[in-house]
């Protein structure tokens, strides 16, 4: 799982393409906003952490169908799985390669965009953190996505009709860090929505592909 996992990162630092695109995209649609809903400091500092949250899902969504589905198409997992490597080795490596090389850029990203937002400087360290924490369980529902859909035409379609409502409660939770009455809670429910979606990921995405594969 260790070699599929080097490997993985380094395909995605010679295909750079797709990480640059997530994130831009992840600049372009924070930079969106301020047009949106004006350039009052007080309102963008009211929803800039919803921004954020929202701009990095739809920012890991775009690498997603790519996850399994090239692999599934030369042949690349049937021989994984020939060499050994279970099917949930395969998902686990797949899903810590994506949060890799998408979502953690978006961290390094997270002090501009909430300059953008005018966020206040205090709030950028609880930001930070709650997409530290967050971000895993989008990784790991959208591995899982991604292994449902191998094989099916259009399925970035798909992949984001099962993410998006699977991932309200951590973008609930994660933007309710930084509400100083519920902060504390909502740590402890973000925590426990990523542990859920790490602890089950693994062996949903493998179904997935035994699915796929047989």
């Amino acid at each position: 799982m260790l070699r599929l996992l080097t490997r993985e990162l380094r395909l995605a630092w010679v295909e750079r393409s797709g990480g640059a695109i997530a994130l831009i995209f992840f600049l372009i649609v924070v930079s969106l906003f301020p047009f949106a809903v004006g350039p009052q400091p007080q309102v963008l500092a009211r929803i800039a952490a919803g921004v954020v949250w929202v701009a990095a899902l739809l920012a890991c969504l775009l690498s997603l169908e790519r996850l399994f589905q090239p692999d599934a198409e030369d042949g690349t997992l049937e021989q994984l799985v020939t060499h050994g490597l279970s099917f949930e080795a395969i998902a686990t490596a797949k899903i810590i390669a994506h949060w890799l090389t998408t979502a953690l850029p978006l961290l390094l990203l997270t002090p501009l965009a909430a300059i953008l937002l005018n966020a206040p400087a205090a709030s950028w360290g609880l930001l930070a953190a709650g997409l530290a924490l967050g971000t895993p369980a989008l990784s790991a529902i959208g591995g899982v996505a991604a292994a449902l859909t191998v094989g099916l035409r259009r399925g970035g379609i798909l992949i984001s009709l099962l993410v998006l409502p699977l991932a309200v409660p951590t973008l609930i939770f994660g933007v309710g860090l930084l509400d100083p009455l519920a902060g504390v809670a909502a740590l402890k429910w973000l925590a426990a929505t990523t542990l859920v979606a790490l602890s089950v990921s693994p062996f949903a995405a493998a179904a997935g592909l035994r699915a796929a594969l047989e």
